[in-house]
C-alpha cells in the first residue's frame, strides 16, 4: 500500500509541473503585442545592437511588407547541351564531321567496287573532300550560333530584376513606400534626429500603452500606424473574447538610444532601444479579479520601437510602426 501511495504521490507531482508548463504561456500573455509591425525597407532586416539592447532583436513575425525573395544562388551554369545532341547534325564538331564525311565515302567505294578509298578516286579527291566539309561545318556552326543567339534576345529582354512589390498610393502603403506594384523601393539614406525628436519618443513610450490598456481604439489610430493600430485592436478583441482586459500603469523609461535611423522617399524612421518599468497585469472583465501579474510589483521589458513619419515634418508627427522583443 505504501508503494502505491508513494507512486500516486509521484504520479500528481507529474500532473501538477505538466499543468505549470502547459499554461506558462497563457500566464505571461499580459503583454502588448510585439515582433510585428513594419520597418520599411528593413523590416526584416535586424536592427543595429545598442547598450540598451545588445542582443539582437527578434525577427518581425507580422508585417504588411512583402518579405524579400530568395536570390538565386550563384554557381556554375548547367553546360548547354549541344545542337548535335538533338539529332543528327554538324553540332558534333568538326573532326565528328569530317570523319563522318570521310566514312561515308569510303563506304560509297567499297558498295561500288572502287576499295575503300576509290571513292573519292585517290588522295588527291580526299584532300579535296575533307576541305569541302570543313567548310560545310564551319558554315553550320556560325549559323547555329545566329539562329541560337537570335531566340535568346526576347527573353533577355523580357527579364526584370528582382525587387519589392509595394502597393497603395502616397501615404499609407505596404511599407509606406511610393505607388505601383513591382517598383523598387526608394533609396535608404542615414538622418540626423533634432533633440527634441526623443522626448517624443518617451512619450509615445508611455501613451501607447495607456491607450491599449485602456482599449481606446480612436487613440491608437492617432499614436500609431494604420497597420500597428489594426494589430493592437485584434489583441483587444481577442481579450474580449477570452473575457479578460490588459491594464498597464506607471510606464517609466529607464534607458534608451539611438539604433538607427534613415530617410526613405517620402519618409522618415527612427528605431530606438528602450528599457522601461511598467505594472502589466491580466483581469478577469467581469469581475476585476487579477488574473495573471502583480499589481503592486512593478516589471520590466526591453524592446526596439520604430517610428515613422512623413519627411521633414515635426516631433509631433511621429507615429509607431513596430515592436521588436529585445530582452
Amino acid at each position: 500500500m505504501s508503494s502505491q501511495k508513494a507512486h500516486r504521490r509521484r504520479f500528481a507531482k507529474i500532473l501538477a509541473l505538466a499543468a505549470i508548463v502547459a499554461f506558462a504561456p497563457t500566464l505571461s500573455e499580459a503583454k502588448m503585442p510585439s515582433n510585428l509591425g513594419s520597418r520599411g525597407s528593413r523590416t526584416f532586416s535586424a536592427p543595429p545592437a545598442t547598450s540598451t539592447a545588445p542582443m539582437t532583436a527578434a525577427p518581425i513575425q507580422r508585417s504588411i511588407a512583402p518579405a524579400p525573395s530568395a536570390q538565386p544562388q550563384p554557381g556554375f551554369a548547367a553546360p548547354r547541351p549541344s545542337w548535335g545532341n538533338q539529332g543528327p547534325s554538324f553540332g558534333r564538331g568538326l573532326l565528328g564531321g569530317l570523319a563522318g564525311g570521310l566514312l561515308g565515302a569510303g563506304l560509297f567505294g567499297l558498295l561500288t567496287g572502287h576499295g575503300f578509298f576509290g571513292g573519292v578516286e585517290g588522295f588527291a579527291s580526299i584532300l579535296g573532300l575533307l576541305f569541302q566539309l570543313a567548310v560545310v561545318a564551319l558554315l553550320a556552326r556560325v549559323a547555329f550560333t545566329w539562329w541560337r543567339n537570335r531566340d535568346a534576345a526576347p527573353a533577355a529582354a523580357g527579364a526584370r530584376p528582382q525587387g519589392f512589390s509595394f502597393t497603395g498610393g502616397s501615404g499609407f502603403g505596404v511599407g509606406g513606400f511610393g505607388s505601383g506594384g513591382g517598383a523598387r523601393p526608394p533609396r535608404a539614406s542615414p538622418m540626423q534626429l533634432a533633440p527634441e525628436d526623443f522626448p517624443a519618443f518617451e512619450r509615445l513610450l508611455a501613451q501607447t500603452q495607456d491607450a491599449y490598456s485602456r482599449e481606446d481604439s480612436a487613440a491608437l489610430q492617432r499614436l500609431a500606424t494604420p497597420e500597428m493600430a489594426g494589430y493592437f485592436d485584434e489583441e483587444i478583441a481577442s481579450n474580449r473574447r477570452k473575457g479578460v482586459v490588459n491594464r498597464i500603469s506607471s510606464v517609466k523609461l529607464l534607458q534608451g538610444d539611438l539604433s538607427e535611423a534613415w530617410r526613405e522617399g517620402s519618409d522618415e524612421y527612427a528605431t530606438l532601444a528602450m528599457r522601461y518599468s511598467l505594472t502589466d497585469v491580466m483581469e478577469d472583465r467581469a469581475s476585476g479579479r487579477i488574473v495573471s501579474g502583480n499589481p503592486s510589483q512593478p516589471t520590466q521589458s526591453t524592446e526596439v520601437w520604430t517610428f515613422r513619419r512623413p519627411a521633414g515634418m515635426g516631433p509631433s508627427a511621429w507615429k509607431l510602426s513596430a515592436i521588436q522583443d529585445a530582452s
